[in-house]
């Protein structure tokens, strides 16, 4: 190996680093948006949550979304990807991905992770992206967006 450069661990070490999250876009058949209410925070958002370690982002939404509200889903497509900047007292970036996870009745048995969420709702997407905190509404207006375009959005 040349002197110049460093071995391989030594290297990744050097690596810039981020934090992961995982969330599914899960409608009912009207196109209402399920949201939950967690309990450790002071607004609503989308049933997902953090990636762990070595964990694929795809898996992370699969176990979230039936950690927090009961449903075995397969996450499809992704729809949109979200990088935030480090902020406070959060050193990295964070990475939000939102896989869509399909179409539920509304009458489907949602059974509420009781130590992590206080509720859940099927709102329509005007109303559950008003009821999101600022950074979050975008990934869900984008992955939206992206549902109905067959793609995939980088939120900005």
């Amino acid at each position: 190996m040349p002197q110049n450069f460093l071995p391989p661990e030594q290297w990744f070490a050097t690596l810039p680093t981020a934090y992961l999250s995982s969330f599914g876009l899960i409608t009912d058949e009207s196109g209402n948006v399920l949201i939950v209410d967690p309990n450790y925070r002071d607004h609503w958002t989308l049933p997902g949550g953090v990636v762990e370690e070595g964990e694929a982002p795809h898996v992370a939404c699969e176990r979230e979304v039936a950690e927090e509200v009961g449903l075995r889903l397969t996450p499809g497509p992704l729809l949109a990807l979200h990088w935030s900047a480090p902020q406070g007292v959060r050193p990295k970036p964070f990475v939000a991905f939102i896989f869509d996870c399909g179409t539920v009745a509304s009458d489907a048995e949602i059974t509420l992770q009781e130590e992590e969420l206080d509720a859940y709702a099927f709102v329509e997407p005007e109303e559950a992206a008003r009821m999101l905190p600022a950074p979050i509404s975008p990934r869900l207006e984008a992955a939206l967006r992206a549902r109905k375009a067959g793609n995939t959005v980088y939120v900005t």
